[in-house]
């Protein structure tokens, strides 16, 4: 990533995926009945032959509902991402849980990001299986099944660095229960995960809670603690004075825990926060961490910028406070066409919540691409008022143009339950040309 080093900022090594980058196998993959709108002519061919077809995503063969990806915009939101990281001396480790695409994870380091964050073992199998090199667990790992397959990965590569979460004392002696029961030859390295307050998710509560955690892990001999970390966007009633001012005790926790000698010799020191939301306080905080007794690595791990949205993260996205630095696109569109008009008010769409994120907005109608000639013009008037499980709701307001056989252009909101609806996603040129397809492991 080229990060812009500071007295306590290590240097990021190469390419923190396996050298064969198995991720180019996905493209042997055949295409068949289990991928949602590809084209039925097209069954029988693998990945790689139908995108080098490069077919149209209109004209090509594809069937409604189908969920594009922007290959632009995804660019740009990689390239942006590595800028300001770079400018912010931040190592970055984006959370793979919004995409589980290893083609995305392999441009995501390509872009310099130090590794791959996860949230649960299945997405860290994943990760190992095309490669990744770094994981970054951000959860306490107390499944012994998990931890015995863990202890067999980092036995079998020397090259394989894993941190994860810990929280409490006794989820402290179920990793070294079960990572002794499994014969571990290397410790697994953790972190210390402030809460981010009362009513907050995971996290022990309080420095002294803290203390506790790290004194068990210190006498667990099959674990290293190697930093602290959080996880900001759960500080209650979050707003930028709270976030900064918890960001503030996650730094003051590793300066106490470091000069009480807690974290292991020779290590670094990794700091670790920042979700989508207030990664702009994460690097405002961290730029103020003091010189320590090892070089620390700061680590964000952001996730949704890769694809962005048109809705929630719209919003909450930090590049609004902060405009000068750039700007996310969202890369998301699901088409989708008009299967019914049976009132001028209303008409009906064959894509509901099967093929849609809807947890947190409904679908945004923004284009409407005419069914007779093909011309794309805004979806003025049109909107989407609910999802059946295949169907979307519209409003037509009077005078809006949408016939049956129009196909409607959306955008979602929400990218993580965008992304798992999908198993294989169309990548498509401003042009309307499909470049490449993104496989999904949900």
């Amino acid at each position: 990533m080229g990060v812009a080093h500071n007295a306590t900022t290590t240097s990021i090594e190469e390419a923190p995926l396996a050298a064969d980058r198995p991720v180019s196998g996905l493209a042997d993959e055949l295409v068949d009945h289990r991928f949602k709108a590809l084209p039925p002519d097209a069954e029988g061919l693998t990945v790689g032959a139908l995108a080098a077809e490069r077919r149209n995503l209109f004209t090509g063969g594809f069937t409604t509902p189908v969920l594009a990806l922007s290959a632009e915009s995804v660019e740009h939101n990689l390239a942006l991402l590595e800028t300001y990281a770079e400018r912010h001396g931040l190592a970055f480790a984006p959370h793979g849980k919004t995409s589980m695409s290893p083609q995305l994870f392999a441009r995501q380091l390509e872009y310099g990001a130090w590794g791959i964050t996860a949230a649960v073992p299945h997405q860290a199998r994943v990760y190992r299986a095309y490669g990744i090199r770094r994981i970054f667990l951000a959860n306490e790992l107390v499944d012994a099944s998990a931890l015995r397959w863990l202890a067999a990965e980092l036995d079998s590569d020397p090259e394989f660095r894993f941190i994860c979460y810990v929280d409490s004392v006794r989820g402290v002696e179920l990793m070294d229960e079960a990572l002794r029961a499994a014969g571990a030859s290397r410790p697994v390295d953790v972190v210390v995960e402030l809460g981010a307050g009362e009513g907050a998710r995971t996290g022990a509560r309080t420095e002294a809670d803290c203390a506790a955690v790290a004194d068990a892990v210190a006498a667990a001999g099959t674990l290293r603690l190697v930093g602290v970390a959080g996880y900001e966007g759960e500080v209650p009633d979050a707003s930028a004075e709270r976030v900064r001012a918890w960001l503030d005790r996650l730094v003051a926790l590793a300066v106490d825990l470091d000069r009480a000698g807690r974290f292991a010799a020779g290590e670094q020191i990794v700091i670790s926060a920042g979700g989508s939301a207030w990664f702009d306080a994460v690097a405002e905080v961290f730029a103020r961490i003091p010189e320590l007794s090892a070089p620390v690595l700061k680590l964000l791990r952001s996730g949704a910028y890769v694809s962005h949205d048109d809705g929630h993260y719209r919003h909450l996205t930090p590049f609004n406070r902060v405009p000068e630095e750039g700007a996310l696109q969202p890369a998301f569109r699901l088409w989708a066409q008009v299967v019914s008009r049976p009132t001028d008010e209303q008409a009906f769409l064959n894509a509901g919540k099967r093929d849609a994120a809807y947890d947190l907005d409904l679908p945004e109608a923004q284009v409407v691409r005419s069914g007779r000639d093909g011309t794309v013009r805004p979806a003025t008037g049109v909107s989407v008022t609910g999802l059946s499980d295949q169907h979307a709701w519209v409003r037509t307001e009077p005078g809006a143009e949408l016939e049956v056989g129009d196909w409607v252009g959306m955008g979602l909101s929400h990218p993580c339950t965008s992304f798992d609806k999908w198993q294989l996603i169309p990548l498509v040129a401003a042009d309307g040309t499909v470049t490449d397809y993104i496989r999904t492991f949900f």
